[in-house]
């Protein structure tokens, strides 16, 4: 088993609107990023546990959000780790998209 992947992404929301958003926006996220399908996504108060499935392999993560940092950890299958950084890039950039942008409230 490898290391998880661990981004953590800093945001100004709060807790609960971090949350709200991630809710809402973590279906939308994956549909744009074609290779990849989400399998499971379970929330328990703040922390989402969730499989996906990307090239034909399973990776399993947690988002843990805190009133400052979403945390992302993500154990990915060693056919995987190749894309670990680029993976991790895309991460970073889609959360703060997600945790920045004026959702129109």
């Amino acid at each position: 088993m490898s290391a998880p992947l661990i981004v953590s992404i800093p945001h100004k929301l709060g807790r609960e609107e971090a949350v709200r958003r991630l809710k809402t926006g973590l279906s939308r996220a994956a549909a744009s990023i074609p290779v990849m399908q989400v399998e499971e996504e379970r929330w328990s108060g703040d922390t989402l546990a969730f499989r996906i499935r990307a090239l034909g392999q399973i990776a399993s993560g947690q988002v843990d959000v805190t009133d400052d940092q979403v945390k992302v950890q993500v154990v990915l299958p060693w056919l995987l780790q190749r894309f670990a950084e680029m993976a991790q890039a895309t991460i970073r950039k889609r959360g703060q998209l997600l945790l920045t942008k004026d959702d129109g409230k």
